[in-house]
């Protein structure tokens, strides 16, 4: 199934101080979604947002909030985050005991539900649950930091996925988040992801707006 690129700044590259402005750029270039990384320092060695954060960003845009779950016990967040404001809702596997329950209880709450997998983490997952999935997520890094760099080897998982979505006749989205930048987003398009998490390309750039319409620019034509 193919759908329209959508590019996801990651607030986590953000300047905090003047986070309306750096929301308000965001916009202004034509992001179609705000992706925000939840972490806990268990699941991953990293401690970030909770419900406040995701209330106080829904009063600054009405853009989708993409929520992203690197926590244990992710359905313990699940209906606070749809109470503040959050409109996917994504998390890890490995990270809670009942993955069909959390998905269906996602999407009784009103958000879209989507599966995050790790570098090593099988596609099979996937199958199992597909039919419950509004997207699939691959970490093309190891999660818990911004900045880190594409790893090379996640093209082919790429290729692997669109192709089991497409076989399994889903309609998920296929997103990607570690290491986007103009470089390795066409390849990544072409290999048939169609939504793009960009934190450190886009928030540390000189001109934010601009890093969101050279990223499109760079995946459009493919």
């Amino acid at each position: 199934m193919s759908h329209d690129i959508v590019i996801a700044p990651s607030v986590l590259s953000a300047d905090f101080a003047k986070l309306a402005e750096e929301i308000a750029a965001v916009e202004s270039g034509g992001a179609d979604w705000i992706h925000v990384d939840v972490m806990d320092g268990n699941y991953v060695p990293n401690l970030t947002f909770g419900a406040d954060i995701i209330a106080a960003l829904r009063r600054l845009t009405d853009l989708p909030l993409d929520v992203h779950l690197m926590v244990q016990r992710p359905e313990w967040y699940i209906a606070p985050f749809a109470d503040a404001g959050a409109s996917l809702f994504t998390f890890h596997p490995d990270a809670t005991g009942h993955v069909q329950r959390q998905l269906d209880q996602v999407r009784a709450c009103g958000m879209r539900a989507g599966l995050a997998l790790n570098p090593a983490t099988p596609l099979t997952y996937v199958e199992e649950v597909v039919d419950d999935l509004d997207m699939l997520l691959l970490m093309t890094v190891n999660p818990g930091f911004g900045g880190q760099s594409y790893i090379p080897a996640a093209t082919n998982k790429i290729v692997r996925a669109r192709r089991l979505l497409d076989e399994l006749g889903s309609n998920a989205r296929l997103e990607l988040d570690g290491g986007i930048n103009r470089e390795t987003i066409a390849m990544a398009r072409q290999a048939g992801a169609d939504t793009f998490v960009a934190g450190s390309a886009i928030f540390k750039s000189a001109e934010p707006a601009n890093e969101v319409r050279h990223l499109r620019e760079a995946c459009s034509g493919i």
